[in-house]
């Protein structure tokens, strides 16, 4: 059905008297008017069905009409239109309406009508109002001739503004799109401006000291703008190429003058601010050369200094420079780890019930070559003695005779058939050992100077080799990723410890080199005092399903990324990188890891409480009282982050927590400082490593009879199936006792930057090949 023109403003009127009584709100939907012109409804046009707009003479009655989007070629109205227009009223979808085109004044069409809102707003600087209608263009009319120009002025104009109040990064962000967009539009003001705001930043980033921001946008520039006249790049390119030549000349004066710390760090901030400055490689080259030193980004400087020590990481990495073991731990092999023998070579007896040593001087040189069999044996058999400082009690369980057969070589009968004794005797050598004070070291290195966060180990002596390290310097970083941002900088050559997250990131970086070591590491709570509810299993075992280890460990650690070999543990001793691995040797892989359970976590520690009270009823006591728990944790942030996930778990369970951070350098706190520890732990050869964490005098200092009786029956394994069987049955003791709450293994990580040669891979210990170091450029 079809309907004229004055048919048309009939039933306007009709339709617009029955909508009359309608709410205020609701005057909005009028959608025609017999008169004057439709009012500008503002940002609430997008809110509105696509629509055009017909205006008719006053000749024909005047009013206008909104419409569903007229069918017309090229959508725009014909140049000689004869006849009729058919259109369909918005909200009078039943009925088709005609006038005549002689009877239409105008056509204002959707499209045209967003062009020409999104100029207006554009040309009043209101840019936040002409961006959506700009949208929906962009959106809906991809093809418009105009949008190509409309959208280059709204970035140009809008990155002005924006520039004006000091927004300088999204004002170069505008611009630059504007110049990919559209790069035939008015380009030598677009270069001018991005060269302008560009050196704003620049300076805006060197006046904040963000000399690495400074250069990667300065290299992206070159890259992005070659051959294209961008003032900023050359200025830019002049001021870092000063400032290169400045560090050079003093690198230059600091050598002349043998302060060869001070050429080194000069040199390299050169070669860092300007890769292409001249003679720049040459001069760290020849720095290295006279003065070979290297940095080393630590989490923790070491206080204490001991390459046996199997709760301190720093402590075990930086003793390695310090001291040599009697019996060192080069990596694993099938059956537990491989040892070397400082003074020699070792065999042992097919029945597994001797063990001989054989010292080889005329392959060591001074001072080892002046140690001999006898002061040798004296040293191993005073470690069967418990008065001994150097007392080991399964060395002493194991040991039935030593016997010398000249200066060279001696021979230990054992008791029974035991599968590593070379396990048993990881001896830190010291001064005493060749007349020298006690505790003195024994390494190629000293530590010579601490001045706060970095501590310096100078080499004692010749060098090995012409490229040995002079001097290795461990740089403590606030963080794992401060460490990462130095390594990237130049600022340290090696990383001794990765975040998983930030090693899986690193390895696609070409510049460094990302390896992991051979043995993960084991973390654990270890309790350290007498809080009455710890010492109960049944409130351990609480904590333990209170803990959402899987979250912390994938969530916190990893940052959802997938590292083989990283994974929640059951025990104590670590499970192996791959399925069947040998490295897990002591690990039951039937044993599940309990899971997070809250409700039966409150549950357990309902029941503690009740027992402990019953218990001093009975004695006529007063009932424990469940105090604070005091976690202490490492000063870096890998433990301080899991640390603070578990405080936030245990918090659910309404237990206090206090977190306490160690002193830098200390791994275990001191007697009443802390109720729980938190441990990352060396456990490489649980064999032996059982008692150091679990026995009376261990980490744990467990007491429980079942962890005594376990420990024993694994010392008197004769074969590798005895001692596999034995701590598996160990594994499943500690699963129910608890005597530690196991949390996780981490396969640790180390990287360094490519020009540091000789570092070598599948190494125990960072230090393991010191001597060999030596960097090129």
């Amino acid at each position: 059905m079809r309907i004229s023109l004055n048919q048309t403003i009939g039933c306007l009127a009709l339709a617009l008297c029955a909508w009359l009584p309608l709410s205020p709100a609701r005057a909005e939907i009028i959608n025609y008017a017999e008169k004057g012109r439709p009012e500008d409804p503002g940002l609430e046009l997008l809110q509105e069905d696509p629509h055009d707009i017909i205006l008719f003479k006053e000749s024909a009655g005047g009013g206008w009409v909104k419409t569903r989007l007229l069918d017309l070629p090229g959508r725009s109205t014909p140049s000689n239109p004869k006849g009729q227009l058919k259109f369909r009223i918005i909200g009078i979808e039943t009925k088709d309406f005609v006038a005549k085109w002689d009877d239409v004044e105008f056509i204002d069409f959707w499209e045209k009508r967003l062009e020409r809102e999104t100029a207006d707003r554009i040309k009043e600087g209101d840019f936040t109002g002409a961006y959506p209608f700009l949208a929906v263009l962009i959106r809906d009319y991809p093809s418009r001739p105009n949008l190509r120009t409309l959208r280059s002025e709204f970035l140009m104009r809008d990155a002005g503004s924006r520039y004006k109040k000091g927004e300088i990064g999204p004002a170069l962000a505008m611009l630059e799109e504007l110049h990919r967009y559209a790069p035939e539009y008015k380009p030598q003001a677009v270069l001018a401006a991005i060269g302008m705001m560009t050196d704003s930043l620049m300076q805006k980033l060197m006046d904040e000291n963000k000399l690495e921001l400074a250069q990667k946008l300065l290299a992206r520039l070159e890259k992005d703008y070659l051959g294209k006249p961008l003032a900023s790049i050359k200025k830019w390119n002049q001021i870092f190429l000063e400032m290169a030549q400045e560090r050079q000349a003093g690198a230059i004066a600091a050598l002349k003058a043998e302060n060869f710390r001070e050429a080194r760090r000069l040199s390299r901030e050169s070669i860092y601010l300007k890769p292409s400055i001249e003679n720049g490689k040459e001069l760290v080259r020849k720095v290295d050369q006279i003065y070979p030193l290297v940095n080393v980004g630590v989490l923790q400087t070491a206080k204490d200094l001991d390459p046996t020590r199997l709760d301190n990481w720093a402590a075990r990495r930086a003793g390695r420079l310090l001291y040599r073991v009697l019996f060192e731990m080069k990596g694993a092999g099938p059956e537990g780890g491989e040892y070397e023998f400082l003074f020699g070579e070792t065999e042992q007896s097919p029945d597994r019930m001797n063990f001989s040593m054989m010292l080889e001087p005329e392959k060591l040189e001074p001072p080892l070559n002046g140690v001999d069999g006898f002061f040798i044996a004296d040293r191993l058999a005073a470690r069967v003695s418990p008065e001994s400082d150097v007392y080991f009690s399964p060395w002493a369980a194991a040991l039935e005779a030593i016997g010398l057969d000249g200066p060279k070589r001696i021979d230990c009968v054992l008791r029974r058939p035991n599968v590593l004794p070379s396990a048993l005797i990881q001896m830190t050598v010291d001064g005493s050992w060749f007349g020298g004070e006690p505790g003195s070291p024994t390494g190629d290195y000293r530590r010579d100077v601490v001045e706060g966060d970095v501590v310096r180990y100078t080499l004692v002596g010749e060098q090995r080799t012409a490229s040995q390290p002079r001097e290795i310097v461990e740089i403590r970083t606030e963080s794992a990723s401060d460490g990462v941002a130095k390594l990237l900088k130049g600022e340290v050559d090696v990383l001794d410890q990765l975040f998983p997250a930030d090693a899986v990131r690193l390895e696609g970086n070409r510049k460094i080199r990302v390896a992991r070591y051979p043995l993960p590491s084991v973390h654990m709570l270890v309790p350290c005092s007498d809080h009455a509810f710890l010492a109960e299993r049944t409130f351990r075992r609480a904590l333990v399903y209170g803990t959402n280890r899987e979250d912390i460990l994938s969530g916190e650690l990893l940052e959802s990324l997938e590292v083989p070999g990283c994974r929640v543990l059951s025990g104590p001793f670590p499970a192996g990188i791959e399925m069947n691995d040998p490295l897990g040797y002591a690990y039951d892989q039937s044993i599940a890891p309990r899971r997070y359970e809250p409700r039966l976590a409150k549950l357990l520690m309902t029941m503690n409480a009740n027992q402990l009270e019953a218990t001093a009823n009975r004695k006529k006591e007063k009932p424990a009282e469940l105090k604070p728990i005091r976690l202490a944790f490492p000063p870096e942030n890998l433990s301080r982050s899991a640390c603070e996930a578990i405080k936030s778990q245990w918090e659910l369970l309404d237990l206090k927590i206090e977190l306490v951070e160690l002193p830098v350098g200390e791994a275990f706190p001191k007697p009443g400082t802390a109720d729980l520890a938190y441990v990352a732990a060396a456990v490489w050869e649980p064999i032996i490593d059982a008692r150091r964490v679990l026995g009376p005098k261990g980490m744990a200092g467990s007491t429980d009879q079942l962890i005594g009786l376990g420990l024993r029956r694994l010392e008197e394994s004769k074969n590798w199936k005895d001692a596999r069987d034995r701590l598996l049955d160990l594994h499943f003791i500690s699963h129910h006792e608890l005597p530690v709450i196991p949390l996780w293994q981490l396969v640790d990580s180390y990287a360094y930057n490519r020009n540091l040669l000789g570092v070598g891979s599948e190494i125990v210990s960072l230090y393991q090949n010191a001597e060999k170091w030596r960097l090129s450029q």
